[in-house]
């Protein structure tokens, strides 16, 4: 072989060597229609992700605006107890004028909680006792059999604001 075989043949070389690279770059290099898939999965993907926030900002303001009362209902429980206690305190001195004006202003109080969502859990005696739904104070002996394992006396009201129950009622259960 001679210097010029030699050499033709490393120029021969070399130019498959470009040849092979360039087909491989062709190659890797995606088409405009996959490029075009790829930014539209992108994009979808980010619209979904987009009205999932949404949705989940969305229902989280709603709970929000649900209890967004709920330390002031809170706070207004015990004036709304000492209303019943004063009403049933008055109502032993049958003064009617003083009782009319107390029940007036309290059926006002009451019907404004109402408004804005505080509702009263509805507890009797007799009842079975729930512990999801009651608060139990304390045992005593049932007066009767069919008694026992139910609400004997009710101490303390419960209410709820919306669904959710933001004091139980306590009561008592006969064992």
């Amino acid at each position: 072989m001679s210097k010029e075989d030699i050499e033709n043949e490393e120029i021969q070389d070399t130019n498959q060597a470009d040849q092979t690279d360039a087909s491989e770059q062709e190659e890797v290099l995606p088409t405009t229609e996959e490029l075009i898939a790829i930014e539209k999965d992108k994009y979808l993907r980010l619209f979904a992700e987009f009205e999932n926030y949404k949705k989940r900002t969305s229902k989280e303001r709603i709970e929000l605006f649900k209890t967004a009362n709920q330390e002031l209902m809170t706070v207004l429980l015990p004036i709304l107890d000492d209303f019943d206690r004063g009403l049933s305190e008055i109502k032993k001195v049958k003064d009617k004028n003083l009782l009319k004006g107390m029940e007036l202003i309290s059926a006002k109080f009451k019907s404004i909680l109402t408004q804005k969502g505080l509702t009263q859990v509805e507890v009797k005696k007799g009842e079975i006792f729930d512990a999801e739904v009651h608060e139990a104070i304390t045992q005593i002996p049932a007066p009767s059999p069919k008694l026992k394992g139910k609400i004997i006396e009710v101490i303390e009201q419960g209410y709820k604001l919306g669904d959710k129950i933001i004091r139980f009622p306590k009561v008592i259960i006969g064992h």
